[in-house]
């Protein structure tokens, strides 16, 4: 097969200084377990959940608003001012609240035991990636690229995630050539497949569902909801993932250790996945923080800093490996996240919040919309994801 030549040579992925989260899960005396496990909650919409246990997370290291409604992953919900809801671990339903003092807030849904409190917790802190410093990350970029200090103050906490791999290959792709709301139907219908963990602020939550429950969904019934053409794209998907040796959820774990090209090109074997979406699956799943998903947004970004040269050209495959070589020449081994924090502060509700010399310089020279070789369009979107 031939290779994707995402760069000239793999990066190392030595995690920067960990930052180390010392924190009890805590007891939640407002639910009332049933019988069943995992517990099923209800949390109405006008119930604040109190006892919040923080995260020591501080405002530059996690803020989520710009991170969960941003397009990395559509399974989270906002469910309060300043609080999102998900699921981590496979089945523990969970919900962060951005604190009065910019911290952290945490709270499990459910009264497991111990054991079980433990395990969600490091589920949570596995999620959101807390064994990379982002004020570490943020200091590197500042140093290769000064517009970064002033972005810091509108763009700080801003964290790229550690989905399960799984989850974020069927939401991307559900995303290729899609809006977020569109994206975020057919990801609710996905999950709805799941078993069911509880509402929080009036939304159901639900486990992601098993490639054997997923197995057993056709063609048809996904066309029925909507999906499309990406029907067939995700059975098929799902019928490979069950081909491979030891079973799809091993082969996709395993693909974290392995060099970003070869990892980009296994994934590139399934149906629906190309260069795109599989450069945003191991940013967002697989460790590959030098992974660049480069689609028209980001080209368009490359084009305005980094590859002005590029402004007048047409977006190849070979031109999308030089754009993502680009970022890690500029940015190094965490090159995906300084393109997630770009990608962020293009995003219509951001833009208007940055300074207005950062304004000017996103509409002045803005590239022309550019055509894939052979007259194929570059996928766009009502509204822009990092994979759209």
């Amino acid at each position: 097969m031939k290779r994707s030549k995402l760069f000239r040579q793999s990066l190392p992925e030595t995690p920067l200084s960990s930052h180390i989260i010392h924190s009890p899960a805590g007891k939640i005396s407002s639910f009332f377990p049933s019988k069943k496990k995992p517990s099923i909650v209800t949390l109405p919409t006008n119930q604040e959940p109190a006892n919040w246990v923080p995260l020591n997370l501080g405002r530059t290291e996690l803020y989520l608003p710009l991170t969960f409604p941003t397009g990395q992953t559509f399974r989270w919900k906002q469910t309060g001012p300043l609080q999102f809801t998900g699921v981590v671990g496979g089945s523990h339903l969970v919900s962060l609240k951005q604190l009065d003092d910019g911290d952290v807030g945490y709270r499990r849904h459910s009264m497991d035991d111990d054991s079980a409190a433990a395990a969600a917790m490091a589920a949570l802190l596995d999620f959101l990636n807390v064994g990379i410093s982002l004020s570490e990350v943020w200091e590197i970029f500042k140093a290769s690229d000064p517009r970064f200090t002033e972005l810091a103050g509108h763009l700080g906490g801003a964290r790229v995630l550690r989905q399960d791999p799984l989850e974020c290959l069927i939401q991307f792709i559900c995303s290729s050539n899609n809006n977020i709301k569109r994206i975020t139907l057919m990801v609710d219908f996905i999950s709805s497949l799941g078993n069911y963990l509880g509402t929080v602020g009036g939304l159901k939550f639900y486990e992601f569902p098993s490639l054997d429950r997923l197995s057993q969904v056709s063609e048809a019934e996904l066309r029925e909801a909507g999906f499309g053409y990406r029907a067939k794209y995700i059975t098929g998907t799902v019928r490979e993932l069950q081909s491979k040796p030891g079973g799809g959820y091993q082969w996709l774990a395993s693909l974290r250790g392995r060099d970003l090209n070869e990892a980009v090109d296994d994934l590139c074997t399934l149906p629906g996945v190309g260069p795109k979406v599989a450069a945003c699956v191991a940013l967002f799943a697989l460790d590959q923080h030098h992974a660049i998903p480069v689609d028209t947004h980001v080209w368009q970004i490359a084009t305005r800093y980094l590859t002005p040269e590029l402004a007048g050209a047409s977006l190849t495959p070979k031109l999308c490996t030089r754009v993502a070589e680009a970022f890690v020449d500029k940015y190094g081994k965490y090159a995906g996240w300084a393109q997630t924090l770009l990608f962020i502060s293009e995003l219509p509700t951001q833009k208007a919040l940055l300074p207005i010399s950062f304004q000017n310089e996103m509409h002045s020279n803005k590239p022309k919309k550019r055509r894939m070789s052979g007259n194929k369009k570059m996928p766009t979107s009502t509204t822009p994801t990092p994979c759209s």
